[in-house]
């Protein structure tokens, strides 16, 4: 099975959407995209993004971590699962999931690492993670299994080359930002960020490669 990755980053939850508004707008029905990243990492605004991406009006989207799985309508049916509290297989079977993998639509899937076997090998795979320095900036992964999605990767990876909004900033731009917002602490603004990210231009290409 064929395998492609790319490397991106993003600077701000805007930004984070933005990437996700770059895959919404490729996705075609039968798509499956797991998203794998810790609470605060951007899963959710990239999920926002690909809705928006899609066509679906931006107040239909929600996270559905209290009905586990939410449809929305946009130019192609955009289904959105978010498998947080999900305990096993079975809970998960019982919400009528497996109907929607390889069905009318393409299929957003958050937390998608807590029950791995209940999507397909050809897949889409989404890492979120946090900067260790830059509290706003977010490492974003794509790994593409198989022939669609590789070439779901391929097309993202060429949409961003050349494009230098969204890239973190220099350190000498984050101190006249510091100034002029006054002291805050390490803490508060990684507070701050996580839940920029969670609750709610584009990357910088650092890296790709085919396997």
């Amino acid at each position: 099975m064929t395998e492609r990755r790319l490397r991106l980053a993003t600077a701000s939850a805007r930004g984070t959407r933005a990437l996700g508004a770059r895959l919404g707008r490729l996705l075609a029905p039968g798509d499956v995209v797991a998203l794998v990243g810790d609470l605060g990492a951007g899963k959710t605004q990239l999920v926002r993004g690909a809705c928006a991406g899609a066509g679906v009006p931006e107040a239909e989207v929600s996270s559905p971590s209290f009905a586990i799985v939410a449809t929305y309508r946009g130019r192609i049916p955009v289904h959105h699962a978010d498998l947080y509290r999900i305990a096993d297989e079975d809970e998960l079977y019982g919400t009528g999931f497996g109907d929607l993998v390889g069905g009318d639509g393409a299929l957003l899937v958050e937390w998608a690492d807590r029950i791995p076997s209940a999507l397909p090998d050809e897949r889409l795979t989404i890492e979120l993670s946090h900067d260790a320095r830059r509290p706003d900036v977010r490492h974003v992964e794509f790994v593409g299994k198989g022939e669609r999605a590789g070439a779901l990767v391929e097309k993202i990876g060429r949409r961003g080359r050349g494009r230098g909004r969204g890239r973190p900033r220099s350190p000498r731009s984050e101190a006249r930002t510091k100034a002029k917002l006054g002291p805050r602490t390490r803490s508060e603004r990684e507070r701050r960020s996580r839940r920029r990210h969670d609750h709610d231009p584009v990357g910088v290409r650092s890296g790709s490669r085919k396997r």
